[in-house]
């Protein structure tokens, strides 16, 4: 649209310089006129004043053609600012999108921390389910290992009973003449 509004103006310029040339054109016949013939005298003086006014009207059409075409290149540096605003907008997508994503990366480190502190957790449990079990397989060996040292001292007691016995067999022996 801008490209077509610096056309136009160049065409507006074209088209002023044609109508500043037949306004001269016109001053050239009027004062022809003028010398050509006396009673024409205030139509061609009515001419010359016209053709002064067609110079000021394609004067005019050149300022305006100028303005349309400051106008025009007015609008492609819309275009321009237009376009840089479209490539903000878009890099401000990107950017987001980059923070979610760095936000994301964020929520997947944190749950693959908490999973790290639960199998932590787990793995103390399962220790101390390991460390507990062995302490009652020690207590354990340690009631056998006392039932065991039990069964020595009364099978010592037994054994002295029976030496005992011996000792007090013999003596009744000795007294039966």
């Amino acid at each position: 649209m801008a490209i077509y509004g610096i056309f136009k103006a160049i065409n507006g310029i074209i088209n002023s310089i044609k109508g500043i040339i037949n306004a001269i054109n016109g001053i050239f016949n009027a004062t022809n006129r003028i010398f050509n013939s006396t009673n024409r005298n205030f139509t061609a003086t009515n001419g010359i004043v016209n053709a002064i006014n067609g110079i000021i009207n394609s004067i005019n059409g050149i300022v305006n053609a100028i303005y349309g075409f400051f106008k025009a290149i007015h609008g492609i540096y819309g275009i321009v600012k237009a376009t840089n605003d479209i490539n903000n907008a878009i890099y401000g997508i990107l950017k987001a999108i980059n923070d979610i994503n760095n936000t994301m990366n964020g929520i997947f480190k944190a749950i693959h921390s908490i999973v790290k502190a639960i199998n932590a957790i787990f793995k103390a449990i399962k220790n101390g389910i390991n460390g507990l079990k062995n302490a009652i397989y020690g207590i354990i060996n340690v009631i056998y290992s006392s039932k065991n040292s039990i069964n020595s001292i009364v099978n010592v007691i037994y054994s002295s009973k029976n030496s005992i016995n011996s000792i007090f067999n013999v003596i009744y022996s000795l007294k039966i003449p």
